[in-house]
């Protein structure tokens, strides 16, 4: 076996043992902190079915399962734009979730959730958050006219972005009982995971993961440039179109759930690279596992830092995550 396999399955038993030790660590971290004496104590006590059961343990795997999600989404991003930089928010799913959010906030505010018409008022802020992470992605695909430059589809993203996230300040201007709502959701929590919105991301993850590892050729292969991927007889703008639609159904799913959970779909690929780089078949499983490490590690340090508050912990990762991306760019200069 080469050195570098060795370090792949090193990396994924690393990753998966620390998943377990997480995990474990989430049903011990409550509002006294982290303690395994207060977990066993708890255990024994007539309360342990609804904290641990219903409240510690759907949030500490919706963390993990929402963090894995958002680590496949930065690793599609990173090898369909060719750019170590890109992360899962590009497409401007991260601003249509916000301004869907932000828009029944405002409706709520102004007229109760019963004045609003159809559907709306039974898919709640979740449902209203994944159809416009969604929405936002389809109206970059429409202002690039497709997938078919990435160039294009970058920048339509970023106008998108821009455009959407004015759109979510004017109706906060307009209605400012909107604006707590909103940035809880920019600020990303998992307070409120339940075992709905597990199975909901497990299926997702089950689903999502073996079909982006179909088509880890497809990146492999734009890895060497377009030229050399079309010269390989690949449809490059319908593949990369299945691209574009796995990683808006991930980032949607996750941002759903979490509200907008900065720098783990970025640092996550990074970490494996640095640790064990390979094809991209091995990445985005990789990656998955690091993101739900980087999440749930993160929410576990929210919970006891601050004990018995809670910090929102996309606060947290954005703080480690830009922490680690600086530290990694002045290495880079010093050599």
């Amino acid at each position: 076996m080469s050195a570098d396999a060795t370090a792949r399955r090193r990396l994924q038993a690393g990753l998966a043992l620390a998943s377990a030790v997480l995990l474990a660590a989430g049903l011990a971290a409550g509002g006294e902190g982290w303690s395994p004496a207060a977990l066993f104590q708890l255990l024994g006590s007539p309360d342990a079915a609804l904290i641990v059961g219903q409240i510690r343990a759907p949030r500490t795997l919706g963390a993990w399962l929402t963090g894995a999600l958002l680590g496949l989404a930065g690793a599609l991003a990173q090898g369909l734009f060719r750019n170590p930089l890109a992360d899962p928010f590009l497409l401007g799913s991260a601003s249509g979730a916000s301004l869907a959010v932000v828009a029944m906030l405002a409706a709520g505010a102004l007229g109760g959730m019963e004045a609003l018409p159809g559907l709306l008022p039974r898919i709640g802020l979740v449902g209203a958050a994944f159809v416009g992470a969604l929405a936002g992605v389809l109206l970059t695909l429409l202002l690039a006219r497709g997938a078919q430059h990435t160039l294009r589809l970058l920048l339509a993203g970023v106008v998108v972005g821009v455009v959407l996230s004015a759109f979510s300040d004017l109706l906060t201007i307009a209605v400012p009982e909107a604006l707590r709502g909103r940035q809880a959701f920019m600020l990303g929590s998992t307070g409120t995971l339940g075992w709905d919105g597990c199975v909901m991301l497990a299926l997702g993850l089950a689903l999502l993961l073996p079909l982006a590892q179909k088509l880890s050729r497809v990146l492999d292969a734009l890895v060497l440039g377009e030229d050399s991927a079309r010269s390989l007889g690949l449809p490059l703008p319908a593949l990369r179109l299945g691209l574009v639609v796995l990683l808006a159904a991930a980032t949607g799913l996750a941002v759903s759930q979490a509200g907008l959970v900065a720098f783990v779909g970025l640092a996550a690929p990074h970490l494996v690279r640095r640790l064990a780089p390979g094809l991209h078949g091995h990445l985005l499983a990789a990656s998955a596992l690091a993101g739900g490490v980087l999440l749930l590690a993160a929410d576990v340090v929210a919970r006891t830092l601050t004990a018995p508050q809670e910090l929102p912990v996309g606060l947290l990762t954005a703080v480690f995550g830009g922490a680690y991306l600086l530290w990694l760019l002045n290495r880079q200069q010093d050599r």
